[in-house]
């Protein structure tokens, strides 16, 4: 049973970060290099965001949960992979449910992103905003590598 719960734990973690690097390397550079309008790619990007977000909520909700079955006690969620884990999970719902909604809400307000002046205040607070929404997806790649290696490489031995 230990080893399909670490299984478990490695896999649903490593599609997760997986998950991230295919969004950055393919996913947005292929939306804004072969649509036609940045507003169309942004759309794109945009929606497929709030999915790997869906799916890093569900990765590490198994992720926890199997923490928990393998140390059979919720004392595992102190495990410094499970910490980072945990880190990434708050992350990625402020960024869809804290940052994203206000980006959205600044795209209605200005009717298009391109064409708003970058000195405009709306489009300046846009871009604040899309800027740490990057540093978030960034610092939640970052921490799920370190509890890939931290998950992989087991608990040390006493």
């Amino acid at each position: 049973m230990t080893s399909i719960l670490r299984f478990v734990q490695v896999f649903a973690l490593g599609t997760w970060v997986g998950s991230i690097i295919y969004f950055i390397a393919a996913v947005a550079p292929a939306a804004f290099g072969v649509l036609a309008s940045r507003e169309d790619a942004g759309a794109v990007v945009g929606y497929a965001l709030t999915r790997l977000h869906h799916l890093g909520v569900i990765a590490a909700v198994i992720y926890l949960l199997a923490t928990v079955a393998l140390e059979k006690s919720a004392k595992g969620l102190w495990q410094p992979a499970a910490l980072l884990v945990v880190a990434m999970l708050i992350l990625t719902v402020v960024s869809q449910h804290g940052v994203r909604p206000r980006m959205s809400a600044l795209k209605t307000q200005m009717g298009s992103v391109e064409s708003t002046a970058r000195d405009n205040p709306l489009r300046m607070k846009f871009d604040d905003l899309h800027a740490i929404s990057v540093k978030l997806e960034g610092a939640v790649l970052l921490f799920g590598i370190a509890a890939l290696f931290l998950t992989v490489r087991g608990r040390p031995q006493s």
